[in-house]
């Protein structure tokens, strides 16, 4: 479709300048971006912002990479405009984003997510070893094209499906850093609410919902039983069969909870009336459908498109979203606990972080897979006591909890749900910088 050589018609933009796309707001970082042909017919879109910093160089600060859940959520879309890019959906200046203390690649991960597209069917990622094979594409040609990156601390920060994919990126790419086959100074993975054990997840909704209030007994007996018929199909190795009753115990929980909403406990937000589609798209719909809202939709697909300039013309922002979702509906169920055990024993640093008022990858779920990690260091980090971090909104109040021991790193982020930089911003800008060593 024209775009068959790595990083085609890539563009970079100079910093204060003003676009004719309507933009009123001129950006201090430089950018960069383009598309990468990981496989025959899969085309992958990426999105650089080089850190814009007033102290330091982008030299001498880290490089992060952010890949969003879903999986069919757009790092370039969600991430960027409604998370922690430079500017926010309305294309204001954000005062938390990380660009302040970082260079920030977001890219569209999976083929077929936000801006990258596939010319086949056939061509969709059906796992985790896919993506991260895809994914080892895009960061060869990346650190091959910008070799002054190569020195530069890089890490990969997830949020929810996205931190099962970084886990198995992670894994990938610190192999191929050992072997010599990719020139990068990889510094760390983190992992935020991140569906690295489902089961774990399914299982502790109904106490953690109970607990809240948010349930009666009769409810927490409903949800139970639907998260036990979860737990019986991943036991069995039936992992469609799983997700399909993922969707139902979903529907269960929003029938006891008059639908609470899974992102936070705290906000509430009605269901779309959804009938005569199979439960994959109502999974797609209720998952990938937030993070493609009508005014993110049109700004992507309006202001975006116009400016990036590079987009084929039958190729829609999040247009083939739920194809995504769908192929990898196989693997959805599966846990990667095993990867985060083999990052930890080659010396990776591994970090994850958690909102207190997620549901969907809830703390409580977290901290039990947590807790069967097979790592060595794991009983001296079970025995630390966790330290509070002040509030920056609010001095003198408590803002997070965290445990670090070794390569290991434990956030628990105080009044935030799944999407935690949008939800506290100055707080996930701390612990960035903590992250990175900047504090």
């Amino acid at each position: 479709m024209g775009l068959t050589k790595s990083w085609a018609l890539s563009l970079v933009l100079l910093g204060f300048v003003l676009f004719d796309t309507g933009f009123s707001t001129p950006l201090k970082a430089n950018e960069t971006w383009g598309y990468v042909d990981v496989r025959e017919g899969a085309h992958m879109f990426w999105w650089l912002y080089y850190s814009d910093s007033p102290s330091a160089s982008f030299s001498q600060l880290p490089l992060v990479m952010w890949l969003q859940g879903g999986p069919g959520g757009s790092s370039c879309g969600f991430g960027n405009f409604e998370e922690i890019g430079p500017l926010d959906r309305d294309l204001n200046l954000r005062k938390t984003s990380w660009v302040q203390y970082s260079s920030v690649l977001f890219v569209d991960n999976p083929v077929g997510t936000g801006f990258s597209y596939v010319d086949t069917e056939t061509a969709y990622a059906t796992d985790v070893a896919t993506v991260a094979s895809d994914m080892l594409v895009l960061l060869k040609n990346f650190f091959n094209e910008r070799k002054e990156f190569q020195k530069v601390p890089f890490y990969i920060f997830s949020e929810s499906y996205g931190g099962k994919m970084a886990a198995a990126i992670s894994l990938e790419l610190n192999k191929a850093v050992v072997k010599g086959s990719l020139k990068c100074n990889f510094a760390g993975v983190a992992l935020g609410d991140s569906w690295i054990s489902p089961l774990d997840s399914v299982m502790t909704w109904g106490p953690y919902l109970y607990t809240m209030s948010l349930l009666d007994d009769n409810g927490l007996g409903e949800v139970s039983a639907a998260a036990e018929d979860v737990k019986q199909a991943v036991n069995q190795g039936q992992y469609l069969k799983a997700t399909a009753l993922w969707s139902v115990t979903e529907s269960v929980v929003e029938k006891n909870t008059n639908g609470v909403n899974f992102y936070n406990i705290l906000t509430q937000e009605p269901e779309d009336s959804v009938t005569g589609v199979g439960y994959l798209s109502l999974l797609a719909r209720r998952h990938i459908g937030p993070l493609h809202r009508q005014s993110l939709s049109e700004l992507m697909n309006g202001k975006i498109r116009k400016k990036l300039g590079i987009i084929p013309k039958n190729v829609t922002w999040g247009g083939q979203s739920e194809e995504v979702f769908g192929s990898m509906s196989g693997d959805f169920m599966k846990p990667v606990v095993d990867v985060v055990d083999q990052l930890l024993d080659a010396g990776v640093n591994v970090t994850v972080y958690n909102g207190q008022l997620d549901l969907i990858v809830d703390t409580m779920g977290q901290e039990q897979w947590v807790k069967r990690l097979k790592w060595a260091g794991l009983p001296s980090f079970n025995k630390l006591r966790w330290m509070p971090l002040d509030d920056p909104v609010s001095p003198g109040g408590t803002g997070a909890f965290y445990k670090i021991y070794k390569n290991f790193s434990f956030y628990w982020i105080l009044k935030a749900g799944h999407m935690i930089p949008s939800d506290q911003g100055e707080m996930a800008l701390e612990m960035l910088k903590m992250i990175t060593q900047q504090d």
